[in-house]
């Protein structure tokens, strides 16, 4: 498949929803990081770079959505994510045989793993200050009741005896990561699980496997099609290999062989994916 960086990408999708629609967007970004890694203008680069990323940015947008609800903003995680893209883009040999995807893939999730191992940290703040937040949320549905409109910084403090400083500073600790016990229970205190319950102590199998198949879109479409044709009636119609035998003209034998040879193909592919990254 072969697509010009110069022609119009119109015709590339950028939310790929169906292999062929990943191979055209694999095939368009290698053409512009082939023509960026030859440029020898600085503008033309960066052009290229820009437009690359671009290209992938679904990619980025999907990884940050898989790590939601894990006490980020998803704006943060977004922007995480797309700066592991820039990185991907910009590190990237074309030269390496290595699908973009497979590389970009593990280095934007890494980018991602590193933001909530070095900012997904716990603020202790002063017990005055955490019980001072406790009042002004008690205090505060009063206010906007008597009020009829959201009090000021003032009202609350003279509200609640304190100084409008000690509001602020409560006020500002508010939104900091804060560590749960594995113990509480999900649902309420009737709930019948844990938080350790539903907490997975490793990467969730699921992710890492949506990922694989991501990675796996390009590698196969380069097979010949005898080879898909085996994939595709071997995992996607369940045949049995005695009926791929059949409607290949080949032996159940020959098949099983085909079938290993194959596997053992895209299993040394990926792993060279996930070294290179």
């Amino acid at each position: 498949m072969h697509f010009s960086p110069e022609a119009d990408r119109s015709v590339v999708p950028v939310n790929c929803s169906s292999p062929r629609q990943r191979a055209l967007r694999e095939a368009a970004t290698q053409e512009l990081l082939q023509a960026r890694s030859v440029a020898d203008d600085n503008d033309k680069r960066r052009r290229l770079l820009e437009e690359a990323v671009e290209l992938n940015l679904e990619i980025a947008r999907g990884i940050a959505r898989r790590f939601r609800g894990r006490g980020a903003e998803d704006d943060d995680l977004e922007q995480v994510a797309c700066l592991g893209l820039m990185k991907a883009v910009t590190n990237y040999r074309p030269e390496t045989g290595v699908p973009f995807i497979g590389y970009a893939v593990p280095t934007i999730r890494g980018e991602v793993k590193r933001f909530f191992r070095d900012c997904s940290w716990t603020v202790r703040i002063p017990r005055r200050l955490q019980e001072l937040q406790g009042r002004i949320s008690r205090a505060l549905p009063l206010l906007v009741q008597e009020l009829g409109r959201e009090p000021t910084t003032e009202e609350l403090a003279e509200r609640l005896g304190v100084d409008c400083g000690e509001v602020r500073q409560a006020d500002a600790a508010r939104g900091c990561f804060t560590v749960l016990s594995l113990d509480r229970r999900v649902g309420g205190d009737d709930g019948e699980l844990r938080l350790a319950d539903v907490v997975a102590d490793d990467e969730d199998p699921h992710l890492r496997r949506i990922d694989t198949i991501d990675q796996l879109g390009p590698l196969v479409s380069e097979l010949v099609p005898r080879d898909q044709r085996i994939l595709e009636l071997a995992f996607v119609e369940n045949w049995r290999q005695v009926d791929i035998g059949q409607d290949l003209g080949i032996s159940q034998m020959q098949v099983s062989r085909l079938l290993a040879k194959i596997l053992a193909g895209l299993r040394e592919r990926l792993s060279s994916t996930e070294n290179a990254a």
